[in-house]
């Protein structure tokens, strides 16, 4: 599938809603279980998405509609929720997320973007030129990776209580 922005729209709209549904309201074991050492709780990769709002979609298309090559992106702190989510509850970041998803999305629905401005080229840190289409694509796939992450990360709680169907379920032996 090629790059559209109503079918961007769909998904980029639809993350806060799934998030709510299956995060909302869960026993902490839930949200703050996580796949082993080194990896994120769903609280945590719901923070980072929220940080991602703050400070990586909408600054990033700006910068690329309005410096091009000239300025490059800052570098993104992904870990930047564990002290931005500090002393917050999974409710506070799911209103956050939704209320600043609700607001960027409403921004990006105003922007009246061209095919040729989907061409333009921005300046990655460490991936170096980067198109606006690609930026735009990855904020689509970022959404669903963190999805299936958290997922992931959920199925991971009940590994052992499986048993022998484990070996059934991609999802725990990823």
């Amino acid at each position: 599938m090629n790059y559209d922005k109503n079918k961007s729209i769909q998904i980029l709209q639809r993350t806060p809603v799934v998030l709510n549904e299956l995060l909302n309201g869960l026993d902490e074991e839930w949200i703050m279980g996580n796949e082993g050492p080194q990896t994120f709780s769903p609280f945590d990769v719901l923070g980072h998405l929220l940080h991602g709002e703050r400070t990586d979609w909408p600054v990033r298309i700006n910068l690329v509609l309005e410096k091009g090559l000239s300025q490059p992106f800052e570098s993104y702190d992904r870990f930047a929720m564990y002290h931005e989510s500090k002393g917050k509850s999974m409710q506070d970041l799911l209103n956050e997320f939704t209320h600043l998803r609700n607001k960027n999305l409403f921004w990006f629905a105003e922007l009246h973007l061209e095919d040729e401005d989907c061409n333009k080229e921005g300046m990655h840190p460490s991936l170096g030129v980067v198109t606006l289409r690609q930026l735009l694509s990855t904020w689509v796939v970022h959404d669903l990776t963190h999805i299936a992450q958290i997922t992931r990360g959920m199925a991971e709680q009940y590994k052992e209580e499986v048993g022998p169907w484990a070996q059934y379920f991609r999802i725990l032996n990823w």
